[in-house]
């Protein structure tokens, strides 16, 4: 931490002394270069000029350190051909969230690696590509749309992917299968048991404390609460996770059959066994071979040339970069007709939330709405696609978000969501009304539905010696008390406001998909469907990712191919983090409640602990939401 902090105090003071290209006469938009896949990055020319001793810090600061691995080989030379080596490790996110406690980044924004490939693949003197996949955590839904951008880098075969990996799950699997060679590290393994979904259940700890649920759900299939109001999942929240799981097995399947060219009765032995090591993954064509790394990257770019790619915009290599987290340069926009991409990551809640910070791992109503308003005033701005990547939240939030998507179509904007590994409840809320929906064949989205409720503590605190007592006027008064559970009367008010909400959510999806309400009611319900069985019934127009969303929005905004792309959120800036420090106590509740989950860790192993800490952090965004529109199905790993 310090020594990033060292880094940006010298590179802040070398700009001091640069010219901003207001100093010299120099247009405020620069030319960023369009991505397929919402990403964008600077030309190759600075707009700005360097001093000398900026330009010897920046370079010095970027190179490797001497005990550090290679970033080329000795013989790669620019403008001659070779081969693009690229490294994926950890998960893979919408976006890169920012910890301000730790000061870290965590996860590998998807649309960098998909723009790295685009880059590379409109490359002439690119060979090919050589991946490193160790550690990799992603869903399907995004290994599946990543492996659609493999297979397109390959093009007509001219360039092949080679692939090496230390040991990958069931999805980083799936990836590695459109691989036209595929390396396994000496005491690697893969570990593809097939999919799975273990829902947690705390109604047994919540019974043993004292403490009371009392929650309402509007549709048969709506289990967002089950875990805390039944000791086991319903038939309903059973008959959805198993066509989840379903679906992802089927996904494995097809992906050995068709990129590793065994038949389905060895793909399907092959994952009942489990994991697979060494030798033994090479007899049964799951791998080609096995080799260290440095073996393999030798052997897969033979005589020719290799580089590992590197992001055009880093600060540490990009000093206008730099100077745009500071302030000193305004943050890049297209200034010609364009189409802009709205990130909406994370829960849905009420408020501002963390602002431009926060909107990289939640959906705050006040922040997207007034992105979403901003849009639909900017005459540049021809078409929106709205990248959705949420499991739900309030459903207060979720309507008023509906209602600014609906302000941006009456702009006369092309409206099209492009949804990620889950876009269900008020994902699917906020998207339900846009001119044309795309969604992986493994997306989970639907979802339609209703849940509120409290957790009454009452009895919990009085058999620990904690008497509570009440002082009211009005009948209902203590409604919303968490002391005491909802009389008859209170509990029927409280579900035909529920059914109300329920109803005006049926409308919005009834009148976005042209479709009739009891139609939408019948395959509402709170259920939550794939990608694939969406799309079957009208839930979702086309299988595909972000790239073919904005295609679609390019034409229908009459967007030319090569112009840039707007994106929110930018890149924060210094502006962006101070402001988000007033939420430094938010972030105290967090680092404590990750003390907890490590602990819970240790003993119960990390899918359970990831499962209560997403059950935690969910309860903890909504804890001011009167009614939920949320679900709780984590997609397989």
């Amino acid at each position: 931490m310090m020594s990033k902090l060292l880094r940006i105090a010298v590179l802040a003071s070398l700009a001091v002394g640069c010219k901003t290209p207001a100093d010299d006469g120099a247009p405020q938009d620069s030319k960023q270069t369009p991505s397929e896949d919402g990403g964008s990055s600077e030309d190759e020319a600075s707009p700005m000029g360097l001093p000398p001793m900026a330009k010897f810090f920046t370079a010095g600061l970027d190179k490797p350190g001497p005990y550090e691995e290679p970033r080329q080989s000795p013989d790669y030379e620019d403008g001659k051909p070779y081969h693009v080596v690229m490294e994926l490790e950890g998960s893979i996110d919408e976006l890169q969230s920012f910890d301000l406690l730790s000061g870290g980044g965590m996860g590998k924004p998807l649309h960098e690696i998909t723009n790295a490939l685009h880059e590379s693949a409109a490359d002439a003197n690119v060979k090919g590509l050589v991946l490193r996949v160790n550690g990799l955590s992603l869903d399907m839904a995004t290994a599946e749309e990543l492996r659609r951008h493999l297979l397109a880098f390959k093009g007509d075969g001219a360039r092949p992917v080679r692939c090496h990996t230390e040991g990958s799950g069931n999805a980083s699997y799936y990836l590695l299968t459109a691989c036209d060679e595929l390396a396994l590290s000496p005491l690697g393994d893969l570990e593809i048991p097939g999919p799975a979904a273990t829902p947690v259940h705390v109604k047994g700890l919540l019974d043993k404390l004292g403490v009371q649920t009392d929650f309402l759900h509007i549709g048969a299939f709506k289990g967002a609460a089950e875990p805390l109001t039944r000791e086991e999942p319903s038939p309903e929240m059973m008959q959805t996770l198993d066509a989840i799981v379903a679906r992802s097995y089927d996904t494995m399947v097809a992906g050995m059959v068709e990129g590793r060219g065994v038949d389905e009765a060895a793909a399907k032995a092959a994952i009942d066994q489990g994991m697979v090591m060494g030798s033994r993954a090479v007899e049964t064509k799951l791998a080609d071979e096995v080799a260290t790394w440095e073996a393999y990257l030798a052997k897969a770019t033979g005589d020719v040339a290799w580089k590992k790619h590197k992001k055009k915009d880093d600060a540490l290599a990009d000093f206008g970069a730099l100077q745009r987290f500071l302030g000193l340069l305004p943050p890049e926009r297209p200034s010609g007709p364009h189409v802009a991409v709205v990130y909406a990551v994370g829960n849905v809640i009420d408020g501002k939330g963390n602002g431009t910070v926060g909107a990289r791992q939640e959906i705050a109503s006040r922040t997207l709405v007034a992105t979403l308003r901003a849009l639909a005033r900017d005459e540049n701005v021809k078409a929106v696609v709205m990248r959705v990547n949420s499991p739900g939240g309030s459903a207060l939030a979720s309507e008023q978000i509906w209602h600014a998507v609906e302000e941006v179509k009456a702009a006369g904007k092309p409206f099209v969501v492009s949804m990620g590994g889950v876009a269900a409840s008020g994902g699917y809320y906020i998207s339900c009304g846009a001119d044309e929906i795309y969604a992986n064949a493994n997306t989970l989205t639907g979802s339609i539905g209703v849940v509120g409720g409290k957790m009454v503590l009452g009895p919990a605190l009085e058999s620990i010696g904690i008497k509570t007592y009440e002082v009211h006027r009005g009948q209902r008064a203590l409604m919303g008390s968490p002391m005491t559970p909802w009389t008859d009367d209170e509990r029927e008010l409280v579900r035909g406001w529920m059914e109300t909400i329920y109803e005006v959510f049926l409308g919005h999806v009834a009148a976005g998909r042209t479709m009739e309400r009891d139609a939408v009611h019948e395959i509402a319900q709170g259920r939550v469907w794939t990608g694939v069985d969406a799309k079957e019934r009208g839930l979702v127009d086309e299988i595909g990712g972000l790239q073919e969303a904005v295609a679609q929005a390019r034409k229908l905004g009459g967007v030319d191919e090569d112009a840039a792309l707007e994106v929110y959120p930018g890149e924060p800036t210094i502006r962006d983090l101070i402001t988000s420090f007033g939420q430094v106590q938010a972030g105290g509740v967090s680092l404590g409640m990750r003390a907890a989950v490590e602990e819970l860790a240790a003993v119960a192993g990390p899918e359970t602990a990831h499962a209560v800490a997403s059950l935690l952090q969910l309860t903890l965004d909504l804890r001011d939401a009167k009614v939920w529109a949320v679900s709780w199905v984590r997609p397989p790993r």
